[in-house]
């Protein structure tokens, strides 16, 4: 039996991040959660007596890494870290500085935040409605804060051209046996849905 796929989006995004990629996987199950950045929180049971493979896009990866709320079978992280700022021992990680700046703007004005970083990935600038402050700050507290090293995952895709997440820290976060590399940016789950599909169907094969 196949496994069903629980997807986990990143900081600034909800659970309809994944619906290119879902369109894409047609034929595998799909479950997607909501960390409640908009409009709240939502966890959809997993069936029972299923393997599951977990997927996280960048912030989610770290997320999932972080909390492990379930038992998978295997993790995938997309446009993922697991760690996302410097360290003493992780001198690849994003500088502390611009993203402590981000969260002592965000306070005075969490939608411009928002959109702000929204454009940088390269999506759509446009907040969704229903904004929870309290859950995008303890989002980006979680990025400033968390160190899931060592990031065990079974696939990374990652970007070449990532603006959040360079190449240098993708390869310091993710061995190159399980690392597979998109020319393009950090919304590869948007960029290009079915190179991404086809990357997690040739992975899911040997599963079920």
């Amino acid at each position: 039996m196949k496994p069903v796929l629980l997807l986990v989006h990143g900081w600034g995004f909800d659970a309809g991040f994944w619906a290119p990629l879902r369109a894409a996987l047609e034929g595998y199950e799909t479950v997607a959660w909501d960390l409640g950045f908009f409009g709240g929180a939502a966890r959809p049971d997993l069936p029972s007596g299923r393997d599951v493979v977990a997927v996280g896009h960048s912030f989610g990866a770290l997320w999932l890494l972080h909390h492990r709320p379930v038992a998978w079978r295997a993790l995938v992280a997309v446009n993922g870290f697991g760690c996302f700022t410097q360290r003493e021992d992780f001198p690849q990680g994003n500088a502390a500085r611009p993203l402590q700046r981000m969260i002592a703007q965000f306070g005075a004005a969490p939608e411009e935040v928002v959109a702000a970083f929204r454009a940088r990935c390269g999506g759509a600038a446009a907040v969704p409605g229903g904004l929870d402050a309290a859950a995008l700050a303890a989002g980006l507290q979680g990025l400033a804060q968390w160190d899931a090293r060592p990031a065990v995952v079974d696939l990374a895709l990652c970007g070449r051209a990532d603006p959040l997440v360079p190449a240098a820290l993708s390869a310091a976060s993710f061995p190159a046996e399980v690392t597979q590399w998109h020319a393009g940016g950090h919304l590869l789950p948007l960029e290009d849905a079915r190179w991404c599909a086809a990357r997690l169907r040739a992975f899911l094969a040997p599963l079920g």
